[in-house]
């Protein structure tokens, strides 16, 4: 199994792309701790990894408060001892055109997703350095890439964990500590259902259209990236063991982005 007798810390796994990746690392035979704002969801995850005879803990965790997040951190290590993977997968979305953007929206969008990114960093950082080896996966996107209207703060945040990655790949090398970033393309999960909505408010178009004409247009087959996709290059990540994977972006989008 390859991630056997590993621990894993996935954020935002509670549902979607985060419980996928949390179900596959615990199939490959990782101890996987479910951390989520969502503590009833962490604990349904968690619940059913481990009655398919994985082993898994749930962590109630907003990955903007420093607090939670060292106390997760230490929650994990006090129920398994290390922490090998961490990946950093909470996010929310926030469409709006850019001068009707509220800036407590844009706070709340880079406080989730690159705040979060970071505050988890730096708590597994201190355990995996102490270890000797780690691996850190962050959740980008296509728009890590490209950009989109109405998206202002997600794609700022989004190529933030380019530059977050890097960083952690440089000084992590000699600890043995690699970051990665997956950029998928659209996946079909609740967030999204509710961004095709609010696109289809926004632009007076038929939800059939955002899709067609603005999500997957620029696909090479006009489908949407899955979960389980997402999750093999999670897995791929994880388990890949040496520097010469670290500080890389790899796009799972179906051939929307080609970088």
């Amino acid at each position: 199994m390859r991630l056997k007798d590993k621990v894993a810390v996935v954020t935002g796994a509670a549902s979607g792309i985060g419980r996928e990746i949390a179900r596959t690392f615990a199939r490959a035979g990782a101890k996987v701790a479910i951390a989520d704002v969502d503590g009833a969801g962490a604990l349904q995850t968690a619940a059913e990894i481990n009655l398919d005879g994985g082993e898994a803990i749930a962590v109630g965790m907003d990955v903007a408060s420093e607090p939670q997040v060292e106390a997760g951190m230490v929650a994990v290590l006090e129920a398994f001892g290390r922490i090998d993977v961490l990946v950093s997968n909470a996010g929310v979305q926030i469409v709006a055109p850019l001068e009707d953007f509220e800036f407590a929206d844009w706070k709340k969008m880079l406080a989730i997703h690159l705040d979060g990114a970071f505050l988890c960093t730096r708590a597994v950082l201190r355990q995996m350095y102490a270890q000797g080896s780690g691996s850190i996966i962050y959740m980008g996107s296509v728009h890590s890439k490209e950009a989109s209207p109405f998206k202002a703060p997600y794609v700022a945040a989004k190529h933030g964990l380019l530059g977050l990655a890097k960083v952690v790949a440089k000084e992590g090398a000699k600890r043995g500590v690699r970051a990665n970033v997956i950029c998928p393309g659209f996946v079909r999960t609740p967030l999204v259902d509710r961004q095709i909505a609010q696109q289809s408010q926004t632009l007076g178009l038929s939800a059939e259209a955002v899709i067609r004409d603005n999500m997957l247009k620029e696909t090479l087959d006009g489908e949407f990236t899955t979960i389980e996709e997402v999750a093999a290059a999670a897995l791929f990540f994880a388990g890949f063991e040496s520097n010469a994977l670290t500080g890389q972006s790899l796009v799972v989008s179906h051939g929307w982005s080609m970088h």
